[in-house]
């Protein structure tokens, strides 16, 4: 019992049976997803591949709570989510989901230190020190610690990454969704902002699911999951 209880804290992501189709009950109504399952454990560090057009940005939809699967269970953290309304889902994803995406999608008007504030600032509702103390660690933590004064418009785009992996990680999440982090950056870069995740998924047990067409940094994740027309085909350990 207690190895059982054990077992699902360690689950994260837990997928049973999920399609999505688009148009239901329309002429035009397509299933993108036939019936996934999948799981993701805390300090997990999985990649997901798959030509364009497979279903990997829907799958990610759903697991970040974007998106309602068409049936299925989804459980993120131990709880259903396929049953919760709106706002449940919108608190869950706040308070358990960080997201990078290949844009940064930072405000270039804001420094640095104020755009990896804002989830925390949304979630408390006023500004106090402590948001300012736990900014500049995350920055510090990212080695950018020195530019948290700058306009995030006014960094480059490797640094603007990094803030942006350091927003996600403003509210502790126990999941992070990376799509395609490094697909607008160079080769260093872009390594750079690999190696963060990777250490992030280490040392504070987060799950992260990692979308990518670069063959070279999957093989450097725990598992690969290929996604070919809606199916996972393979899910292969490192």
């Amino acid at each position: 019992m207690v190895k059982d209880v054990l077992q699902v804290q360690s689950k994260v992501v837990q997928l049973k049976a999920v399609r999505k189709s688009f148009n239901v009950g329309q002429p035009n109504e397509t299933e993108v997803l036939h019936g996934i399952d999948l799981s993701l454990n805390r300090g997990e560090f999985s990649a997901i591949m798959g030509p364009s057009g497979s279903g990997k940005s829907t799958l990610l939809n759903i697991v970040g709570l974007l998106d309602r699967p068409t049936s299925g269970s989804l459980m993120i953290c131990g709880e259903e989510t396929t049953c919760m309304d709106d706002q449940t889902l919108t608190r869950l994803r706040g308070s358990t989901i960080g997201f990078v995406f290949q844009y940064h999608h930072l405000l270039g008007a804001f420094t640095a230190l104020e755009n990896v504030m804002m989830p925390m600032f949304a979630a408390q509702g006023f500004f106090n020190e402590n948001l300012v103390e736990r900014a500049t660690e995350l920055l510090e933590s990212v080695g950018l610690r020195a530019f948290g004064g700058q306009l995030a418009g006014s960094l480059s785009g490797g640094q603007q990454q990094r803030v942006a992996l350091a927003r996600a990680l403003a509210m502790r999440p126990q999941l992070l969704l990376a799509d395609e982090p490094t697909g607008n950056l160079d080769t260093k870069s872009a390594d750079a902002v690999f190696e963060l995740l990777r250490t992030v998924s280490l040392t504070q047990q987060t799950a992260v699911l990692f979308v990518t067409h670069n063959a070279a940094l999957a093989a450097r994740c725990d598992n690969i999951i290929q996604v070919v027309d809606g199916c996972i085909q393979q899910l292969a350990p490192r």
